[in-house]
């Protein structure tokens, strides 16, 4: 079984890593399938693929529908016998079917990874429901659920979580966070993990901050966030200068390995308004780092709150900042939290798991062609 994993994404997230975590656990359990993935030339995926044992083919990719990258998953198809084309972000889906038009391509498989609307428009119902996409994987059953209005064949949808690679885990930097940047012992950390991106909100991040530092006049905390930078960098730094956070807060900007540095943290805040299920949450569920969170997308079905974590609505930094002063205030409360999102997401939600439902699909897939 040939399986071509399309990315047309420029940059590192969550759902690079999946496609990571999906080739290296197949690769171990089912060596019968060749995995190749087919991502953006010089970009950060691509760099990342050159370390590691996953086979890969880079295109050149400089506006969002370039032919030339159309054309050469085309060929790819071709050269390399492919069965299958599991396709990981939404401009490679136009890519794709592009490259249909031309050359007749195998059947196609979709990871729908977020909780966004698909948008109600005809170009866009054509892309989603395009007969050549043949199953529909949702990271969450709220991906599930919102995808269902606009597929209309709800039998092609089905939710497979993505979870935490249990085989790779590291808790090794290049440095300490509170030797680097003077943090003291009995200062808390509070760390987050998201690229610089609408969904993830990082104004509520800065916002929660301010709360807690300004306001409630609680200075012993830091706030730690890594993740790749955008547009949407510099107005997050003018506000934490405009409101003196700057010996209170870090931007670390892209870090490789960054999951290695949630040992590091006392706990991990996600302010996101729109998620499937962030794979900053797996991780600090298995490095025993309780999570407060904002109740969106998938999150709930994998933290309930006040049992393995907290939860609140999406832009409430005010209620953000009770459940972080109310972990602060109960460590009995958080090692109840960090106990038992360790046993759930060892047991449920390993890349593992995810790697043979997988299979389970293609095989599906495949046999009914």
């Amino acid at each position: 079984m040939n399986i071509l994993h399309l990315s047309a994404v420029s940059n590192w997230g969550g759902g690079e890593n999946h496609i990571e975590n999906l080739c290296t656990e197949l690769a171990i359990t089912n060596p019968e399938i060749n995995n190749i993935v087919f991502c953006v030339k010089n970009g950060p995926f691509h760099e990342r693929l050159k370390q590691t044992n996953i086979k890969h083919i880079a295109s050149a990719l400089s506006i969002k529908i370039d032919l030339r990258f159309a054309f050469n998953i085309g060929k790819a198809c071709k050269t390399h016998q492919i069965d299958l084309i599991h396709i990981h972000d939404t401009t490679a889906i136009q890519l794709a079917i592009i490259a249909d038009k031309i050359y007749n391509l195998p059947p196609f498989i979709f990871s729908k990874k977020t909780s966004f609307e698909i948008k109600q428009r005809k170009k866009t119902l054509y892309k989603y429901n395009y007969p050549k996409i043949k199953k529909i994987l949702c990271v969450s059953e709220e991906t599930m659920r919102i995808s269902k209005k606009a597929i209309t064949d709800h039998n092609k949808l089905i939710t497979i979580y993505h979870g935490t690679n249990l085989k790779n885990k590291s808790s090794k930097t290049p440095f300490k966070l509170r030797d680097k940047y003077s943090i003291k012992n009995n200062t808390i950390i509070i760390g987050n993990i998201a690229n610089h991106i609408r969904a993830k909100h990082l104004d509520t991040w800065v916002n929660v901050a301010n709360r807690i530092i300004n306001e409630e006049q609680k200075t012993n905390f830091f706030f730690v966030q890594i993740g790749t930078f955008t547009e949407r960098t510099q107005p997050l730094l003018n506000r934490v200068k405009e409101l003196n956070l700057n010996n209170h807060m870090i931007f670390l900007g892209y870090t490789s390995n960054a999951s290695n540095f949630i040992p590091q943290f006392d706990i991990s805040l996600m302010t996101s308004q729109s998620e499937g299920i962030p794979q900053f949450i797996y991780e600090s569920m298995y490095h025993k780092v309780p999570v407060v969170s904002t109740n969106v997308g998938g999150i709930p079905e994998i933290i309930t709150h006040q049992k393995n974590g907290l939860l609140a609505p999406m832009h409430d930094d005010k209620a953000l900042s009770e459940l972080i002063l109310q972990l602060v205030d109960n460590p009995k409360m958080a090692e109840n939290f960090i106990n038992l999102s360790h046993k759930k997401v060892t047991e449920n939600f390993s890349t593992s798991q995810m790697a043979q439902n997988t299979i389970k699909i293609y095989k599906h897939v495949l046999n009914n062609v």
